[in-house]
């Protein structure tokens, strides 16, 4: 029997240990992050109080995140500010950090991560939704555990669609990540209700993410009849109409960066053209490069990637309005819900909150140099209504220490 006592013990001793670090395992995780990061652990326990707080669903990914690296120096700052030590060497080296971290993350692609589920949505993401037949509408993720919150969509400003009326329906979302990408995916509505005293739709999550890169240009399918002419070195005006006779071609896809162009023969990468052609009686010409070729030998035809340099602000003025034209509707609901996220994420990065007072951090225009020597002044008007649950920076909670 006393034999069987010590075995309980180390048992008992054990399977607590194991409890403790599944328990704390996103803690050690982050912690042994942070050190490998060369973070003191003194900062180390408040950036981890910044991710709890940010409802990051994975607080290592702080890490790997400039949009929360941005909200974490803001904390910094508008926290030492208020109890007067942001001038104090022990802020400005943690500072110094945070920014050489940072900048370490935006130049190293391999240190970014990507959303790979809508779990890891950050509180406070401003998003688009588009409804098919209703449009766009805007949004802001109030919450994200069992399901992602967010307030009831508005479309330019006004409540359009009732909260009842989104249950069970399938929807579009759309957001932008600084310094990341743009990403859409559909989700389905289960429910609204209210939560911190918010009306909010309840949606259920999804790991079927698309990421994608903004586009520099929009561009649609055609067929375009167009004349190429091969540009001569002592040529000076490069986007002058030319009065004679070119190779004819197909435009295939056009945008006013760039087309697809289909021609008879073997194309040469690198070649130097004009394309000329009509659009809605108006004439185009694009000066650039055949970035590639796709070279069919059996029927003798080439198709080339021609890169658009230089063209008239009213040619490209004229292809722009075909292209959104000719596009179907969810395409340009597509094109305008992503740039209206990106616009979101910006204008949402301009303005940071202090906390405890109404004053605010302008980031446009805030650099380091303007936290070492205190230049920073606070902006007088908030754009948000005078509510903690609005602000992005972090409140003192001893649940999440």
């Amino acid at each position: 029997m006393n034999s069987i006592i010590p075995i309980l013990i180390i048992l008992i001793i054990t399977l607590v240990i194991i409890r403790l670090i599944i328990l704390f395992s996103d803690k050690i995780r982050f912690i042994s992050k942070g050190l490998d990061s060369r973070f003191k652990m003194k900062e180390i326990l408040l950036l981890w109080k910044l991710a709890k707080t940010s409802g990051l669903e994975d607080p290592a990914s702080l890490f790997l995140s400039v949009h929360a690296l941005n909200r974490s120096i803001a904390y910094v700052i508008s926290t030492t500010r208020a109890n007067h030590t942001e001038h104090t060497k022990e802020t400005q080296e943690f500072l110094s950090r945070l920014y050489e971290y940072r900048t370490k993350v935006e130049l190293d692609p391999k240190l970014r991560k990507g959303l790979k589920s809508s779990k890891g949505i950050a509180v406070g993401q401003k998003i688009r939704v588009v409804v098919k037949g209703h449009g766009i509408f805007s949004s802001t993720v109030l919450n994200n555990g069992r399901h992602l919150i967010i307030i009831l969509p508005l479309k330019d400003g006004l409540i359009t669609i009732p909260a009842l009326d989104w249950i069970h329906k399938t929807i579009t979302v759309y957001l932008w990540r600084s310094n990341d990408a743009s990403y859409v995916f559909d989700a389905f509505v289960i429910e609204s209700g209210v939560f911190n005293g918010k009306v909010v739709l309840y949606l259920q999550h999804t790991d079927d993410l698309l990421r994608a890169q903004k586009r520099k240009s929009v561009r649609c399918q055609c067929k375009i009849p167009a004349q190429m002419f091969l540009v001569k070195s002592e040529t000076t005006d490069l986007t002058a109409p030319e009065h004679g006779e070119g190779l004819r071609c197909i435009i295939e896809d056009i945008s006013e960066g760039g087309a697809f162009v289909h021609i008879g023969g073997k194309g040469k990468k690198g070649m130097q053209i004009k394309l000329q052609f009509t659009i809605n009686e108006s004439l185009v010409v694009m000066h650039g490069f055949v970035k590639s070729v796709e070279f069919d030998m059996e029927n003798n035809q080439s198709r080339l990637h021609f890169e658009c340099t230089d063209i008239e602000p009213r040619m490209k003025n004229a292809i722009l309005s075909y292209v959104y034209n000719v596009l179907p509707q969810d395409e340009k609901e597509m094109v305008e819900a992503i740039n209206l996220a990106e616009q979101d994420e910006i204008e949402a990065e301009k303005i940071i909150p202090l906390k405890g007072h109404n004053d605010f951090i302008n980031l446009e225009k805030m650099t380091e140099s303007d936290i070492i020597y205190g230049e920073t002044k606070p902006l007088t008007e908030s754009p948000w209504e005078e509510n903690s649950e609005n602000y992005y920076v972090m409140e003192d909670n001893n649940e999440n220490k």
